[in-house]
């Protein structure tokens, strides 16, 4: 409390006293919103998880498919030479290798395309939900067509099996990123907290 205001009237009068109002606070106790960084929810990590798993088995399946491309040029050449008969030997053999070469840059492709894709959900930028389930219809697309491309003789017979586990986990990893405490997550885009920077603020 202010000491009380003595004041002396112009008539001559005894001086009087009054208490002066309390001033306004200069700071209020409700600090300005500060960005923090809060682990992201359990269904977020183990989306992140499934992901990672997919990256290894998708790196490992396009690892062994260069391998093995020298024992598969010659069965997709008989592949395609059963399409279209009468061609000579070269065509054949250039056909095969634009089949093959097709398949493995798509399969690298949507490898590192999904890569940045989950760096960006991470970010927790928009829509990239969306991106992500068009490289899953992609990768949908080899599974099913790799018996007539690639998934090859008793070599080549490993192809599907690992792409499909490659999709499955991708689908795995979706459904949990479209889990409400993971939209939710997604749609704060940040994490704020109220109070002044620094170790103090992180205690309000």
């Amino acid at each position: 409390m202010t000491e009380p205001v003595r004041m002396q009237l112009d008539s001559g009068d005894a001086p009087f006293t009054r208490d002066a109002p309390e001033r306004p606070a200069l700071a209020s106790r409700y600090g300005a919103p500060v960005v923090v960084k809060n682990s992201a929810p359990f269904e977020v990590r183990l989306s992140q998880f499934l992901w990672i798993l997919s990256f290894a088995v998708g790196g490992f399946a396009v690892v062994y498919l260069f391998v093995i491309r020298q024992d598969l040029l010659p069965l997709i050449a008989d592949v395609v030479e059963t399409v279209d008969k009468g061609r000579s030997e070269d065509t054949y053999k250039s056909a095969a290798d634009i089949l093959f070469w097709t398949v493995f840059a798509i399969s690298l492709a949507v490898l590192l395309v999904q890569i940045t894709l989950l760096v960006s959900f991470l970010n927790r930028k928009p829509q990239v939900r969306w991106w992500q389930l068009a490289t899953l219809a992609v990768q949908a697309t080899l599974v099913l067509l790799s018996p007539e491309w690639v998934a090859l003789g008793e070599k080549g017979s490993w192809i599907q099996p690992l792409l499909a586990a490659q999709a499955a986990l991708v689908l795995l990893a979706l459904l949990l990123s479209v889990l409400p405490r993971a939209l939710a997550w997604s749609a704060r885009r940040v994490d704020v907290r109220r109070g002044p920077e620094g170790p103090r603020g992180a205690e309000l």
